[in-house]
């Protein structure tokens, strides 16, 4: 109970553990004094750590913290208190135990001890070196000899004077410092020999080290005791290896003292160094002391031998003349062979290890260079090529450097493209994980200015890959929270796991949107690519084709923005209505003004309509060939031939006639694309009035219609609704008895089950009642109908059919922006999936509230099964990617089964219109291939020529991707990369795909021009016509023009004349036959007719005859007959394909009515033209891609609540199966 008690307890069991200590030679130790157990609440305060290991632990061990005042008073026992005595200690009691932590464990006092060492080692070289430099060969004492010296002795010539290599002279201030360096280092060496020391005395005493120490101590210590010894000759110059390893021992506690380790290949270059080091200071000591007993040289001479032999130079002024010096030097050319190639197979063994995990970022270049961090499972070259280029697309990102995280071994390809001089200052890559800390250290992911993660998009499993993503996304969120994440993740259900990100791309959802609107606005895939796309315009200039030179310039058009303040295009405008700001914007610059951002609101509005007037803090998003910064303004006045007045300022005049400008881009000099002034009279009105043509102005019959001005402000009287308007504000009541069969079943509402957390609630037509699973099957009947095939259902449209391997969540994302609310009811065409697997009830019960909306299980290489689903009454095939092909043994080949089926639907079905997703863009050639086409292989040439300028849309002329009939996901990365720069680019995307609904805001669609619309001549008159009476904002246009291509030889101008006649002549009997079609036609249609040969331009036709005239001489026979042949093959063949379709519907049931086998689009090319100069032409047939406000916002209030009501009577039908929602 008393402390005298508890201290002789205690020491006796700190005795016991002690014993027990030196029995278990264990590293801790832990005593329990139980005597009796008592359970006991005791308040004390925690004892502090014992202090920083010093010397004198060495010799004290752990009495002093546990003898210590507060530890007895905290821990005295007493009967009232704890009778539980718990010692702990870190260091071990022993002294052995505590030498040892104090000479080799503790890692400072370690540092310290090596450092010591390495300072000895190298006093002894330097005292050697000075030995040497005072040392007189003649004045070398020789105990053993006679008078004690060696001058006395007898020479014969070439006698080896062995007294010159056993002693020197060494003098006695040198001789006492290296006799007590040697006492110190002897004494530390037995001392770490002891104390290393694990059972096996011969394995210490033989290590080399231990050896070279003993050499160079124990004959000083020998001199200490024998005087006439003292000038002997000791290899101290040997010392030098002792310090080498010396030296790597103590960078290596040196580097686990700060705990910061350091490059392996760095460590191998300083052994190499010092181990090349040591063998010329070998050398040359050794040469030297030998060359004593013969031809005398200095240290100097000898370390030049020793660099020109080692060089392998070898001059020959310098050599050992005696046999010990010249077997020296065999010996040390011996090592050197042996040493110097491990040493340097090591390093060559480390540079590539390192060149395959890459190099490292320092934090120094980090603090002062700005660099962005990409996050990728598998490098690929087209990847990294897409990156690099749109990145550096932007003259504000040049100085940013671009660090690649990838796990795997970098590519062949990838590293050949890094070394390219452009990249190999600007790209590192690194290979490591975004997983571990380690790894985004090496990349200074804390310090980049922004982190890419993207998805392995040709992985078989992409939910595994989403996955993948998530975590890395997750990982540099908890390591760098501060830096902007931009991700891409490739399935829609798993996009709320990163919504934390600064910007996310779901790529089925864009995908599939896309898809979808491709079928009512034609080439919205090539639209929104070339959008977001970083070009300067200039592809094609130098085409002798006019159509490619146009098309080219307009690609360049991409989207910027500015505050209304701050900018010369609309700082004008500030208090005028959108759709004014825009019209006059366009007319004045030719900018195209698509939507604007209120300072308090963060949401984007496309097309808000007139009601929206602008203010100065708005923020303005326009269509441009370059930004408003980088443009110069080049102010033109127009000569005035009438009455002679004087030329005025026309820009301080806004009252008088509009301004002609020129915007020049500051990096392309003198791109003219400038406003037209637009005439409001047409001297040849139309015979029919349009829905595009005003009444004429006080009924003068003489005087044609003129295009209403574009108010300032909003005039609600003023605004007529077009033709969709109308239809989607229409009450149900008034349809008429035909368009109501088509539609007076459908409500409007929101889709009560969605398919995944995180979809965008969007407006749609919708069916009162859940259809039943069993009506969704298009191939088979049921008890509610029998129908089993398209043709039985008789539907008015058109059919758009989707192929793909299963119903993904993202098949979600086509219905909705084809079932839209702004979509008229009478237009809606019906949607089949034709799908590989049969789809779960899961995405049943998330499509079966949509109309018209049916699957069937079938695949598009099985005929059998396209006609079962009506692919002969179809408009549109869309075919999607498989993910089981995605990924190929031969990277490219993974759309090999993809285009070969394409191909063969072409040819059975050439009317279709079929778009195709690839996996690689470079694919896109082989699509609807013609081996004998020579204006295919001109355009493939023209795609190099592009590609060596550095063109990031070299594929742009290929024609299936000008006219919308193929796009890859991949076209689409450039969506991300180029958020970086512009932050609003994902979200207008979305609005324009309709991913996204903002109240108030507009959505795209298409018109189409006819001939009661070619009076209005230019695009600029149409922009006024359409912001006038609709406003509506048109942003480009889709044009199809006829084209003659030849399928024999290019040479043959004869055989392109007949084409081009036969075409003219047939092109002329068509009109005839479909002139009243097209005047009876629906002009505001947002479906493109695709399956409707365009008719033949003036300019086309003038170009025929004119090349059937220029033919000087006609055909030969021989020539006749095999054009005839020729036909005769090709419809053979064709009636051949007709047959076998014909058979197959005859098979299964089906009429061959609706087959047409004639009617294709060979002879056509379609390219898009974004924000084309306000003085292009329209033509016939063009499709014009226009922003239609929100329908909602210009809705009466009593239509609102009748919307509402109708929205209503959806809640019961959509709140049952909320709950169901995948995750």
């Amino acid at each position: 109970m008393s402390p005298p008690r508890r201290s002789s307890s205690s020491h006796g069991d700190r005795t016991s553990t002690e014993n027990l200590q030196k029995n278990n030679s264990s590293n801790s130790g832990v005593i329990l004094d139980i005597s009796t157990l008592k359970m006991a609440e005791v308040d004390s305060e925690v004892p502090p750590l014992p202090p920083r290991y010093r010397f004198r632990d060495l010799l004290l061990g752990d009495q002093t913290f546990q003898n210590d005042d507060r530890y007895q008073e905290e821990y005295s026992m007493d009967s009232t208190n704890a009778q539980v005595q718990v010692e702990f200690y870190v260091n071990e009691n022993t002294f052995k135990e505590r030498l040892k932590l104090f000479f080799i464990k503790n890692q400072r006092s370690s540092l310290r001890i090596r450092l010591f060492n390495f300072s000895l080692k190298i006093l002894t070289c330097a005292l050697y070196i000075l030995r040497v430099s005072l040392d007189n060969p003649k004045d070398t004492p020789c105990p053993m000899c006679q008078n004690n010296s060696l001058t006395n002795t007898t020479e014969t010539p070439g006698e080896i004077k062995w007294g010159y290599i056993f002693w020197v002279n060494r003098r006695v201030p040198v001789w006492a410092i290296q006799v007590t360096v040697a006492l110190i280092s002897f004494l530390e060496t037995m001392l770490i020999t002891y104390l290393s020391y694990k059972g096996n005395i011969w394995e210490q005493i033989f290590q080399i080290s231990f050896i070279l120490e003993m050499i160079n101590t124990v004959p000083f210590i020998i001199t200490i005791f024998w005087p006439p010894l003292r000038n002997i000759f000791v290899p101290v110059f040997l010392n030098c290896w002792l310090a080498k390893g010396a030296l790597e021992n103590m960078i290596n506690d040196f580097h686990r003292a700060i705990q910061r380790t350091h490059s392996a290949m760095f460590n191998q270059v300083f052994i190499l160094i010092c181990t090349l080091l040591c063998l010329v200071f070998t050398g040359a000591c050794g040469i030297q002391h030998l060359e004593r007993a013969g031809k005398e040289l200095s240290l100097f001479d000898s370390f030049y031998f020793c660099i020109v032999t080692f060089s392998t130079v070898g001059y020959g002024d310098v050599t050992p003349q005696i046999w010990p010096s010249q077997l020296l030097v065999v010996i040390l050319i011996c090592v050197a062979l042996v040493v110097l190639p491990l040493q340097f197979e090591e390093l060559a063994y480390l540079w590539m290890e390192s060149q395959k995990l890459g190099g490292n970022y320092s934090r120094h270049r980090a603090q002062t260079e700005k660099h962005v961090v990409l996050c990728v499972s598998s490098l690929k070259i087209d990847l990294l090529m897409d990156f690099l280029n749109e990145f550096y697309a932007h003259p504000r990102l040049q100085d940013y450097y671009v660090v690649i995280l990838c796990p795997t071994e970098i590519d062949i390809q990838v590293r050949r493209i890094l070394q390219i001089p452009l990249w190999s200052q600007r790209v590192i890559y690194l290979q490591g994980s975004a997983l571990k800390d380690q790894d985004l250290m090496r990349a200074k992911m804390d310090d980049a200015e922004a982190c890419f993660i993207l998805s392995s998009r040709n992985e078989v499993d992409r939910t595994a890959a989403d996955h993948q993503t998530i975590l890395r996304a997750w990982a540099a969120k908890d390591f760098a929270p501060n830096c902007p994440l931009y991700v891409q993740i490739l399935k829609p259900e798993n996009k709320f796991h990163v919504k934390f990100a600064d910007h996310v791309v779901c790529e089925e959802e864009f995908k599939y949107a896309m898809l979808a609107l491709n079928c009512v606005c034609p080439a919205t895939s090539t639209l929104v690519t070339l959008l977001v796309h970083t070009s300067r315009g200039q592809e094609g200039q130098l085409s002798p084709e006019q159509w490619q030179r146009t098309y080219g310039r307009c690609s360049g058009n991409e989207v910027y923005h500015i505050r209304l303040c701050d900018s010369k295009f609309f700082g004008e405008y500030d208090g005028k209505s959108f759709t004014y700001a825009s019209f006059h914007a366009h007319k004045k610059y030719g900018v195209c003004l698509i939507g604007v951002k209120r300072e308090d609101n963060k949401s984007i509005m496309l097309n808000p309509g007139p009601r929206h007037i602008m203010a100065a803090t708005d923020t303005c998003y326009y269509i441009n060939i370059t930004k408003e910064e980088n443009s110069a303004f080049i102010f033109k006045q127009e000569e005035k031939h009438n009455k002679g007045l004087p030329v005025t300022g026309l820009y301080d005049a806004p009252s008088r006639l509009p301004v002609h400008s020129i915007i020049a881009s500051m990096v392309d000099q003198a791109t003219s694309y400038g406003t037209v002034a637009i005439d409001l009279q047409n001297p040849d009105p139309p015979e029919e009035s349009s829905k595009l043509t005003l009444p004429t102005e006080n009924g003068a019959g003489s005087r044609r219609p003129s295009i209403a001005p574009v108010l300032e402000i909003a005039d609600s009287s003023a605004i007529l609704p077009c033709d969709l308007l109308s239809d989607q504000s229409e009450d149900e009541t008034n349809q008429s008895d035909e368009e109501g069969s088509v539609g007076s079943d459908f409500v409007k509402g929101y889709p009560p089950n969605s398919p995944y957390i995180g979809s965008s609630p969007t407006l749609c037509h919708l069916l009162p009642q859940k259809a039943p699973f069993c009506c969704l099957r298009l191939d088979k009947g049921c008890t509610h109908n029998s129908f089993e095939d398209a043709k039985a259902y008789g539907f008015k449209n058109k059919l758009i059919i989707v192929s793909a391997e299963m119903a993904g969540n993202g098949l979600y994302n086509f219905i909705v922006p084809l079932r839209a609310y702004y979509r008229p009811r009478k237009e809606l065409n019906p949607i089949v999936l034709l799908l590989d697997y049969p789809p779960d009830n899961h995405f049943l019960e998330a499509i079966c509230c949509f109309p018209m909306v049916y699957f069937m299980a079938g695949t598009i290489d099985n005929l059998d099964n396209l006609l079962q689903c009506g692919i002969i009454y179809a408009d549109n095939l869309v075919v999607v990617d498989k993910e089981s092909t995605m990924s190929a043994e031969e990277d490219y080949m993974a759309d090999a089964k993809t285009i070969v089926n394409v191909q063969t639907m072409f040819r059975l079905f050439p009317s279709l219109s079929i778009i195709t997703e690839l996996t690689h863009p470079s694919n896109m050639r082989f699509m609807q291939f013609r081996a004998k086409d020579c204006y295919s292989l001109a355009l493939s040439k023209l795609e190099k020529i592009e590609r060596d300028k550095g063109s990031n849309l070299a594929f742009m002329f290929r024609l299936p991707f000008a006219a919308g009939r193929v796009f890859s996901i991949s076209m689409l990365d450039t969506l991300l990369y180029q958020s970086f720069v512009k932050d609003y680019m994902i979200a207008i995307a979305r609005l324009l795909l309709g991913l996204d609904t903002t109240p108030g805001s507009g959505y795209l669609c298409a018109m189409k021009i006819t001939e009661e619309d070619l009076w209005i001549r230019t695009y600029g008159r149409l922009f006024q016509k359409l912001c006038s009476s609709s406003a509506e904002i048109p942003i480009g246009i889709y044009r199809t023009e006829s084209h003659m291509f030849s399928t024999s030889e290019c040479k043959d101008s004869y055989l392109q004349s007949q084409v081009s006649i036969n075409v003219e002549q047939g092109e002329e009997q068509r009109d005839r036959r479909e002139s009243w079609k097209e005047k009876t036609a629906h002009r505001n249609s947002t479906t493109s007719d695709q399956s409707e040969h365009p008719l033949l331009r003036k300019k086309s036709l003038q170009w025929a005859r004119r090349l059937s005239r220029k033919s000087a001489k006609p055909s030969s026979r021989a020539e006749r007959i095999s054009q005839q042949r020729l036909n005769l093959y090709r419809r053979s063949e064709r009636q051949e394909l007709s047959e076998l379709v014909k058979n197959r519907m005859k098979h299964l049931g089906l009429p061959t009515v609706g087959y047409d086998e004639m009617n294709d689009h060979q002879n056509t090319l379609s390219y898009v033209l974004i924000n084309p100069p306000p003085d292009t032409m329209l033509e016939l047939n063009d499709i014009v891609y226009i922003i239609r406000s929100d329908p909602l916002a210009h809705m009466p209030e009593d239509s609102q609540v009748g919307q509402t009501r109708s929205m209503r009577n959806q809640q019961d039908f959509g709140t049952e199966t909320r709950d169901e929602t995948h995750l």
